[in-house]
């Protein structure tokens, strides 16, 4: 069995593949806020006293606090099961519930106004663009894909005054319809920006 789950955006998603790779169990809840109450119940409802030899993590970039605590719950998994555990792409995820063989760009909202986005080609996917952390302006002149997905689609698109934006969420059962390159990152958070806490210096 493999678990793959995302905390990176206001959703909550897991999903549960068996060694064929079918999805044979799926959770996805718009939640907003409250993952660290959630997360853990839902993969309880997911495993019904199952195991998995492998986990996926979504590792963001998005919510901080969203992406530490689906890190935290897969490492403890993973520890206590004995199981491999590997970190995705959030962004890519996202794109895969859109992916249909033309460009597409997945976007979030990141902090201070800016957008985290990325875009990506084809299918199966390849990523397009690096990952960027921008206003929506500058964005805008870098993302050229005219389908844009995610929380963040409506501002690039705005933004860029042209395209379409569909607001959608990462799902866990795209998991395995990401490339090996974006579903075997390290399981530690990626933020794309520096956290806005900073640790004093030593006077």
């Amino acid at each position: 069995m493999l678990l793959a789950i995302d905390t990176s955006t206001a959703a909550c998603t897991a999903a549960l593949f068996d060694r064929a790779g079918r999805c044979v169990a799926q959770r996805d809840e718009l939640i907003g806020r409250g993952h660290a109450e959630r997360l853990v119940p839902m993969i309880e409802e997911l495993l019904e006293r199952r195991s998995a030899l492998r986990i996926l993590v979504g590792v963001g970039p998005g919510s901080f606090t969203g992406i530490r605590v689906g890190i935290a719950a897969a490492q403890g998994l993973a520890i206590g099961w004995e199981a491999e555990l590997s970190g995705m792409s959030s962004l890519a995820l996202l794109a895969c519930g859109a992916a249909s063989g033309s460009p597409v760009a997945a976007a979030m909202q990141g902090g201070h106004g800016e957008l985290f986005v990325q875009q990506f080609d084809g299918e199966p996917l390849a990523t397009a663009t690096p990952l960027l952390n921008l206003p929506p302006d500058e964005a805008a002149e870098r993302i050229t894909a005219e389908t844009v997905v995610g929380p963040g689609a409506a501002a690039l698109v705005a933004a860029r005054g042209r395209g379409e934006a569909i607001e959608m969420w990462p799902s866990a059962a795209n998991s395995l319809k990401l490339p090996d390159e974006l579903r075997s990152l390290p399981p530690r958070p990626l933020y794309a920006r520096a956290p806005d806490a900073r640790a004093r210096e030593a006077a």
